[in-house]
């Protein structure tokens, strides 16, 4: 027993070294049959390097599908004795911990509801202690890094060694395309903040269709994510829980084997030159930009000490919406999307609405 026991930890060693991390399985374990039949199709793949399934599955509203809870950990264990998959499942309380580790989950991972509760991130964290298993955190539901940021702190002060993170997207309001829009800013926030840390997606619950699943994928890889959590369910019209974002085994590794996988560095020395000499002209151009920021903010500053003269508000409607107009009129040409320069607007707006707020309170 102490032979196979190590011997599956060296395996889980190997995986969590490996990129890109794949993992997939059914968003539930629904019934035995369904959980040994999509493993061992996904298995026979040969691109899944662990099996996930929802045993405790917290839903927005009672009545629906909540999961089976322990009842299904035996079927999880059982699936990973005949493919040799690692298995991996969400845990929300102590218990979880408890119950999961009995049956020898290889890895847990920390879902955005959880995560958003400080108090239930710190219970997960002192169950931890002392484990030597890996964890990774999804992100809280709200855009939130601080929460994302304090789940990771509170793993590593009791000592968990093996810290990663998925990426499955935020709620926000008036979100159409997305189930959970991607953001991709934040994920690439905490890969600053956090390097060499692992950042996977989950592209199931950004989506929430299949649809989109390849194109999110591909994003994700694009910016040096090192792997996915993609769910995958034998008969997935009539899964129990989120079908619509499910695909088959088979239609899982469609969509792999049609991903290109790129690098973050190379050692051609031509590409390498030509990179360098274009960073150099960028750096050159954000130079001149932020001066130019600098003396529109004076123009600013200018602005509202004239209006603190006449009292005068500092948010003149009428004003802000001919300087969008415009900008939406050039942007175009200028190859630049609706979508940044409404943000990019937006974010001078209140620099400048602050610099006048000072100016008129000084």
């Amino acid at each position: 027993m102490e032979t196979e026991v190590q011997t599956m930890k060296e395996i889980m060693q190997e995986k969590w070294n490996k990129r890109p991390l794949i993992i997939s399985g059914p968003c539930s374990a629904e019934t035995e049959e369904q959980m040994l039949g999509t493993a061992t199709r996904l298995a026979a793949t040969g691109k899944v390097d662990l099996l996930r399934a929802g045993i405790w599955k917290p839903r927005t509203k009672p009545g629906l599908f909540e999961g089976n809870g322990v009842v299904a950990l035996p079927w999880l264990a059982n699936a990973k004795k005949i493919t040799g998959l690692p298995i991996t499942v969400e845990v929300a309380t102590a218990k979880h911990v408890e119950e999961a580790l009995k049956f020898n989950v290889d890895l847990l991972w920390i879902g955005a509801r959880t995560t958003v509760n400080p108090f239930s991130v710190q219970e997960l964290a002192d169950a931890l202690k002392g484990v030597d298993i890996p964890v990774l955190i999804k992100n809280p539901i709200h855009p939130d890094l601080e929460l994302w940021s304090g789940a990771i702190e509170r793993l590593q002060k009791v000592g968990v060694q093996q810290v990663g993170l998925i990426h499955r997207g935020f709620s926000s309001y008036g979100n159409t395309e997305f189930r959970n829009a991607p953001m991709w800013h934040l994920p690439i926030e905490m890969k600053r903040r956090y390097p060499g840390m692992m950042l996977i997606c989950d592209p199931s619950h950004i989506c929430g269709n299949r649809t989109l699943l390849q194109s999110v994928s591909q994003k994700s890889i694009d910016l040096d994510f090192d792997g996915l959590m993609l769910e995958s369910h034998i008969d997935p019209d009539n899964a129990w829980s989120d079908a619509k974002q499910q695909v088959t085994p088979e239609r899982l590794l469609e969509i792999l084997s049609g991903l290109i996988w790129r690098h973050e560095s190379t050692t051609e020395q031509e590409f390498i030159n030509a990179l360098t000499t274009l960073r150099e002209q960028i750096n050159q151009v954000d130079d001149e930009l932020m001066t130019l920021l600098g003396q529109r903010m004076k123009l600013s500053d200018r602005i509202g000490q004239y209006k603190k003269e006449n009292d005068i508000t500092i948010l003149q409607t009428n004003r802000w919406n001919d300087i969008l107009e415009r900008a939406f009129q050039n942007a175009e040409n200028l190859g630049l999307s609706k979508e940044f320069i409404t943000k990019y607007f937006d974010a001078v707006h209140l620099e400048s609405i602050q610099h006048q707020n000072r100016i008129m309170n000084s």
